[in-house]
């Protein structure tokens, strides 16, 4: 049988953070007394104005499952530094596992020009210009995971200047 991929969308009323689930997964393991079967849900949880989250839940029920994992992204979030222009500052790659990430910033308009996972944690963070392509696997969970480690890697200019110990101005010129 196979994966197939359901999104769906659950926004809090109270915080503002909005529930993605990316993918639902029914696994089984062999027990003694024959086959325990249960799900296992990736989703992802963001704000949309800079921070988001991947998490995983396992559990016999779906719902039981959504609940663990969005705890667990509540534990994993990320902030992530926007330009004006809703895009990232820089461009980087991120890894996770055998999956890794390009992500480009992008021309005002041209919207999250991405698929998959990588798509919805973009969309999530409020990331809104911006490209994106998935190398080397096709795992959804490591997918979302190496799209986190890029944007946790990202740096504003003035976080680089500060680094450096030189003003922000010397970074513009040539």
């Amino acid at each position: 049988m196979a994966n197939r991929k359901k999104q769906g969308k659950v926004k809090e009323k109270d915080s503002g953070w909005e529930e993605r689930v990316v993918q639902v997964k029914r696994v089984t393991k062999v027990v003694k007394g024959g086959k325990k079967l249960s799900f296992r849900v990736i989703l992802v949880v963001g704000n949309e104005q800079g921070q988001v989250g991947v998490g995983v839940g396992k559990a016999s029920d779906v719902i039981g499952a959504v609940k663990k994992g969005v705890t667990d992204a509540k534990k994993h979030l990320v902030t992530v530094p926007l330009t004006k222009s809703n895009s990232i500052p820089h461009p980087i790659n991120g890894i996770s596992g055998a999956a890794q990430v390009i992500l480009r910033p992008s021309a005002p308009g041209s919207g999250v020009i991405a698929g998959g996972s990588v798509r919805t944690v973009l969309e999530l963070s409020g990331v809104q210009n911006i490209l994106a392509k998935q190398l080397g696997s096709n795992n959804t969970l490591n997918n979302a995971r190496a799209v986190l480690n890029g944007l946790t890697q990202l740096r504003t200019f003035s976080e680089a200047a500060k680094d450096r110990g030189v003003p922000i101005e010397n970074l513009y010129s040539k």
